[in-house]
């Protein structure tokens, strides 16, 4: 994780995060307006798939840029609320994921785009964002978690695995040779901690755990299908600002975020 705080001392990865928050907010604006799925919370958003490419190639400056996007498209795009703190730290989760696991596994230079993997990163990005955003938004009493998470996981995830690997195989060489590549810009100093690979699979699989469970779990409190025991805390079903739900998940949140500090 040191690496997104030390990224700011590189003029180059200062720029990228602009370049990645900028380019992500003017996609996502118009599609709030165009194509609204829950009216002032989330929209059809094919400008998902930039903070995977965005994080693919300039690691923490995606993730910042992914997180400031959003922030700015909803304050532009008259989405703006208490969700959008959620909306904020969630799609930084989305566009942290995919290169921390990416390298988890790379082996070489030459290796470093792999398919399986990268759709892997997708679907635990797409996932825990769906998770946190929706558990928070959810906490606030101002949309249920089963249609937010549900619709924000679907909309992360399908667009994505159609459009990044095209756009990742059509702009890597250009990005390699231009060397903006995260890794070929930052000193391995600020790149933070070397962990063997059994600590960040286990990581991994951490983030994993927490977000499958936390999806599953919330989605069977917040459509009443679970209504009671010991994960439910015994409170009536919930449907939004549920106290059940918001504890209930708290443990599968933390989950993630230690997953993430592992990778």
């Amino acid at each position: 994780m040191k690496e997104l705080f030390t990224m700011w001392r590189y003029t180059k990865m200062v720029i990228l995060t602009a370049f990645s928050a900028a380019i992500y907010a003017a996609i996502l604006i118009p599609f709030k307006v165009v194509i609204p799925l829950i009216p002032g919370f989330t929209e059809f958003r094919p400008a998902n798939a930039i903070p995977i490419v965005c994080s693919v190639f300039f690691g923490p400056a995606g993730a910042w840029g992914s997180a400031i996007g959003n922030f700015i498209g909803d304050a532009l795009g008259g989405t703006f609320g208490l969700g959008s703190i959620f909306g904020f730290f969630g799609n930084f989760i989305y566009g942290l994921i995919p290169y921390k696991i990416l390298y988890v596994f790379k082996k070489s230079e030459k290796d470093f785009i792999s398919l399986p993997i990268l759709l892997w990163a997708i679907f635990n990005a797409s996932l825990s964002c769906a998770v946190f955003i929706g558990w928070g938004v959810d906490m606030l009493g101002l949309v249920p978690f089963s249609a937010l998470a549900s619709i924000i996981f679907l909309n992360n995830f399908i667009v994505a695995v159609i459009l990044s690997p095209i756009l990742i195989q059509a702009l890597q060489k250009r990005i390699r040779n231009w060397r903006f590549v995260y890794t070929d810009i930052m000193d391995e100093k600020d790149l933070g901690p070397i962990r063997g690979n059994l600590i960040k699979k286990f990581g991994m699989g951490l983030l994993f755990i927490g977000s499958v469970s936390g999806m599953i779990l919330g989605i069977f409190i917040s459509a009443g299908i679970y209504k009671s025991g010991l994960l439910a805390f015994g409170f009536a079903q919930g449907v939004k600002g549920s106290l059940s739900l918001s504890l209930g998940l708290i443990p599968f949140v933390i989950l993630i975020i230690i997953g993430l500090s592992l990778l």
